[in-house]
């Protein structure tokens, strides 16, 4: 994992900026208590779970409300450390025993004790979740055989085989813990109601304007939050949400700005604000509905990939959005990436655009799609990446023949109908708190294994390549797995595909706010206990 690394733009003069790269240390200043931090979120929750949901609009307001198991060290990412469970934890010689001791004191916002049955019981819901109950990540735990408490303070998973990733699954800043006893009534509380045991508890949600929680006196952790509370505001659209950011009624977006309004935020603010940049665990994925036709045919969903061009993408889109660097299933640069030489052996990733575009006619023709034929791209309305996402892509297929509708829509319908099977093609994301293969992978192996594979396809030989790619202990034996999963996704059966490109992460925040620090989720570090303001 290459380090997270930070920018600091200066305005030299009314039209020019220097951009200089300096290291992000951690702040010298005593931290200061108090005060009110506001932050823009561009999004609205489609529900409160975190097990269910996978939209960092759910996750920036409610993940302060919550504890986790484990949690990854935001000055140190990505290294694992404890949250409600101790910092010292033992695994069994043969890799199929984690234990955890759980921290004595931590107190729900009820003023009830957690122990380790609550931990158990959020794991049993994640990881075997009754029927009726979604759980996002559920495919990235087939490796856990039972969770098992043999005391209040003990917890024990127990594995089928050694997992390389199972650790880091665990650190997930999607675990929140909840209630056992809440969950035993109604396992789909959550959904609609906060219970947690983190640093800030809730005061109010008004959809579509604002979040606010304030200071939790009970959090486990003495001397934090430093904050008195938060207010998330929803804004929607990109400009004023730049503009908020700009004027100082927000002081930080956490999820991330393009070039463009970074220089504008850094041009009217100056010294007042800080750039922190970071390569992003994330992209777009155009994800295709197997089961309608003429998208079970294999042919017309390569043609679809083939008819992209994603080099040229790279020069013109990162310069007007955050989305930057070509590549396939795992970030570009990460230790698990494909090499470019094989990368542009992959249809859809070839240099010779006209090439590829004379293949795309081709399979077209050959499957029976008339020129002009005509069909739906549902999408997320959020400008940025996706409507940008969107826009170009329908662009690009409109050049092989394909007449394209382009439907943006909030979160909630949005979800409801990708997991319903209720679109023809559509532009999916793919975000991740860390690069790991079990992460990048599960979203592509079956749908009836991971209820995030909105494709609707079902495919043994995938499974198997993931399962034994999560199961391999040789660097070498794992990344040729990998490459197998990844030509057979994208390229043999081009399922689904990365549209256009990995992101880079650009977050330029009021001097003001300390504590915080860019990774390459935006995800991770998102409680805020540790983030105070300075004046």
């Amino acid at each position: 994992m290459k380090r997270a690394f930070t920018k600091i733009f200066v305005a030299i003069s009314a039209t020019s900026i220097i951009l200089a790269t300096v290291v992000f240390a951690a702040q010298s200043e005593n931290p200061r208590t108090g005060g009110e931090l506001v932050f823009a979120v561009g999004g609205t929750p489609p529900s409160y779970d975190g097990h269910r949901e996978t939209t960092f609009a759910m996750l920036h307001p409610i993940a302060p409300h919550y504890s986790t198991l484990l949690r990854f060290d935001p000055q140190n990412y990505p290294k694992i450390v404890g949250d409600v469970a101790e910092d010292k934890w033992t695994v069994s010689k043969d890799g199929l025993t984690y234990t955890f001791t759980i921290r004595k004191g931590i107190k729900f916002h009820d003023g009830s004790d957690l122990t380790a049955k609550d931990v158990k019981a959020t794991y049993d819901k994640i990881i075997f979740p009754p029927e009726g109950v979604v759980s996002a990540r559920q495919a990235t735990y087939a490796m856990v055989d039972k969770v098992e408490t043999p005391d209040v303070q003990t917890v024990v998973f127990r594995l089928k085989h050694p997992s390389a990733s199972f650790l880091a699954n665990l650190a997930s800043p999607w675990n929140f813990i909840y209630k056992a006893d809440i969950l035993a009534k109604d396992p789909r509380w959550y959904e609609k109601n906060i219970m947690g045991s983190g640093p800030f508890t809730f005061v109010e949600y008004v959809a579509g304007s604002h979040w606010v929680g304030k200071k939790n006196p009970n959090y486990f952790i003495k001397g934090r939050p430093y904050l008195d509370g938060y207010r998330a505001v929803v804004i929607r659209d990109t400009a004023p949400r730049v503009a908020a950011v700009r004027s100082g009624q927000a002081l930080i977006e956490f999820r991330g700005f393009n070039p463009s309004a970074r220089d504008d935020i850094v041009k009217t603010a100056g010294n007042q604000v800080v750039v922190q940049e970071s390569p992003w665990v994330c992209n777009l994925t155009v994800t295709i509905n197997n089961e309608k036709k003429p998208f079970d045919d294999v042919r017309v969903r390569r043609a679809l990939t083939l008819a992209i061009d994603r080099w040229g993408a790279s020069k013109a889109l990162s310069q007007i959005s955050v989305m930057k660097y070509v590549g396939g299933l795992f970030r570009p640069g990460s230790e698990f990436a494909i090499p470019e030489s094989e990368l542009i052996k992959l249809a859809g990733f070839g240099k010779n655009i006209e090439a590829s575009r004379k293949e795309a006619r081709r399979l077209l023709k050959e499957a029976g799609v008339p020129e002009g034929f005509s069909f739906t791209l549902k999408n997320r309305n959020v400008r940025e990446p996706y409507e940008v996402t969107g826009v170009y892509v329908i662009d690009q297929w409109r050049q092989v023949g394909l007449n394209v509708n382009h439907v943006q829509q909030e979160e909630g319908p949005y979800f409801n109908d990708f997991r319903q099977g209720n679109y023809d093609a559509g532009i999916d994301f793919s975000c991740d708190f860390m690069d790991d293969p079990d992460l990048q992978l599960f979203k592509f192996v079956s749908s009836k294994r991971s209820p995030v594979n909105y494709a609707r396809y079902n495919d043994s030989v995938l499974d198997d390549l993931y399962d034994k790619q999560s199961r391999a202990t040789d660097p070498k034996e794992r990344l040729k797995l990998l490459r197998q999963f990844e030509k057979r996704v994208i390229d043999e059966k081009a399922y689904q595909f990365p549209p256009t490109l990995w992101w880079q992460r650009i977050v330029p925040h009021w001097t003001k706010v300390k504590g915080w620090k860019i990774t390459p989720s935006h995800y991770v570090n998102q409680d805020l206990r540790d983030v105070w303001l300075a004046e």
